[in-house]
């Protein structure tokens, strides 16, 4: 079975999500269509394809045009997976916004569909299984309890529902606080270390993350990984989620 994702971001996402899904459901073939990596062009040339970072609308978009693309072209999946950062935006919303854009795609309409978020940002993973995440790495083992005391009690970062953190913000259009920043900040100043979400975010979700202890902590990440676990899981190497 052939799953085609759909998602927001940028390195994070083109170097991890792929490979986490493939790590733990082992009965579907997951294929990458968005983030796309710009292709090189000469410095001359200023104009790129695509740029990194599309989310919301953007990426509502994007999804539209290269799904489109890809069917029209030859190209057959079984299941299209939207997955972005949700950023402190009503779920609701976010969900119409990309049904919207794939009900445009008339050859679409008879593929099953599963719309996800990352809440509010892909870094929540990483800070509900701390414990096998930043406790563990090399680079932030001797300064983790530093870091996580300081996210906890002076960002308010609740690392047993990293999923409601912050809130939305009408003027930025965003949430108020950034998740990933908080991390960056806490690695830098409690730790004297640099943390990259286009290096340590892909890592943590390939050779670290339990999509169990997700699962227990973060209610959006369940609702949309119990359904493709359901429909790609193979009990033999994976604990379902439920």
């Amino acid at each position: 079975m052939v799953v085609w994702i759909f998602a927001g971001g940028g390195e994070a996402e083109i170097r991890g999500l792929v490979n986490f899904f493939r790590k733990h459901l082992t009965n579907c073939e997951f294929e990458r269509k968005t983030p796309i990596r710009p292709k090189r062009v000469p410095h001359k040339v200023k104009k790129k394809r695509h740029a990194l970072g599309q989310t919301g609308e953007s990426l509502a978009k994007q999804i539209e045009q290269e799904l489109q693309n890809a069917l029209s072209h030859g190209g057959h999946c079984d299941l299209i997976l939207v997955l972005d950062d949700l950023d402190c935006h009503d779920v609701e919303e976010r969900e119409r916004l990309f049904s919207d854009a794939l009900d445009r795609v008339e050859a679409a309409q008879d593929i099953k569909r599963l719309i996800g978020f990352a809440a509010p940002e892909l870094e929540a993973w990483i800070m509900a299984d701390w414990d096998n995440t930043i406790a563990k790495l090399r680079n932030f083992r001797q300064c983790n309890l530093t870091m996580q005391w300081w996210l906890s009690t002076q960002n308010d970062v609740p690392f047993n529902a990293p999923e409601s953190f912050s809130h939305y913000d009408q003027i930025k259009g965003a949430c108020q606080e950034k998740l990933s920043e908080c991390l960056i900040e806490a690695a830098k100043v409690y730790g004297g270390q640099i943390y990259s979400k286009a290096i340590h975010t892909p890592l943590l979700l390939i050779e670290y993350l339990n999509p169990q202890t997700v699962s227990d902590k973060c209610p959006l990440f369940r609702k949309f990984y119990t359904v493709l676990f359901d429909y790609c899981g193979d009990s033999v190497r994976s604990k379902s989620p439920h």
